[in-house]
């Protein structure tokens, strides 16, 4: 199996908003903000192939389905949908893909499924020979969504999902479109049941896989927030996700796993490492992941 980060569209966010109750002059040294306060963010997904005998992609970023006034207000970069320029680059298209695995339906995480925006057009569902795979507790979510982050949903996705055919809507650690090939584990703090994909690697002798990789979501966007009381303003439980991630980062460098960033603009990969005071960090970080062995 090979490992390629795929690159979506990128954003432009304040950087209030992403670092939550972190002042200013803190998060500004780990991403400088612009002149308007906003960061720099990756949009980046992840594919895998042959995962399961399948080709896998995790996730797709925001793409290109806004209209150019809700792009710029949404501080979306480029107007084309980077995600498939970014396929054609590894070798692929979005008709080879075989399973999306969906941490959660946020727009900057599903939009990517969609067509790029075109003037009187409805947007149209991407990856038609896919299998969609998505958590059982969002998706109930994003059909009720609640007011606080009702704006984050896309009102035709979840509907163009169910018409597919080809969703999938998981409870437990394992799909059926993967199988044990993905364990997934679940995370409320940042919206109802996050679903974080880990590719599994080898048994150890303890019975649990390690030295594998895990597609961290909005648990931990980037290298700044593996330090765990660093949350974002659009976390809905600040205190219930800094205790999330704090039993998640422990079994990954218990196992080994590796973490797999989809906003860190500078960073797809890295080993968690702790100190002697307890806080969790990372090494072996690698920007970018081109036909690249799970193991390597």
């Amino acid at each position: 199996m090979k490992l390629w980060s795929i690159m979506g569209n990128s954003q432009r966010l304040d950087g209030g908003a992403m670092f939550g109750n972190a002042p200013r002059a803190m998060w500004s040294r780990w991403i400088a903000p612009d002149e308007e306060n906003r960061i720099p963010l990756a949009c980046r997904a992840l594919l895998a192939s042959p995962l399961n005998g399948k080709t896998v992609l995790f996730e797709t970023g925001i793409g290109a389905f806004f209209e150019p006034k809700m792009r710029e207000r949404f501080g979306v970069v480029e107007d084309r949908h980077v995600l498939l320029d970014s396929l054609a680059k590894a070798g692929f298209s979005h008709e080879d893909v075989d399973v999306v695995v969906l941490s959660h339906l946020h727009f900057d995480h599903a939009g990517g499924l969609l067509s790029a925006w075109r003037e009187g057009e409805a947007p149209s569902l991407l990856f038609p020979n896919a299998t969609y795979v998505v958590g059982a507790e969002h998706w109930a979510r994003a059909n009720d969504p609640h007011a606080r982050d009702r704006a984050s949903f896309i009102p035709e996705l979840a509907p163009l999902l169910q018409a597919s055919g080809r969703l999938e809507v998981v409870q437990g650690e394992h799909s059926r479109a993967l199988g044990d090939a993905v364990r997934f584990h679940y995370s409320q703090g940042h919206t109802p049941g996050l679903m974080l994909a880990e590719i599994t690697g080898a048994a150890g002798a303890d019975g649990q896989p390690h030295g594998g990789l895990v597609f961290c979501a909005d648990l931990i966007p980037g290298r700044p927030w593996v330090h765990v009381p660093i949350t974002m303003g659009y976390d809905r439980y600040p205190e219930l996700i800094i205790d999330e991630k704090r039993a998640f980062l422990e079994d990954k460098l218990a196992r080994n796993v590796h973490l797999y960033f989809t906003h860190d603009p500078d960073c797809a990969l890295a080993q968690v490492t702790r100190d002697a005071k307890g806080k969790f960090g990372t090494t072996h970080e690698v920007a970018e992941l081109s036909a690249r062995p799970l193991a390597a």
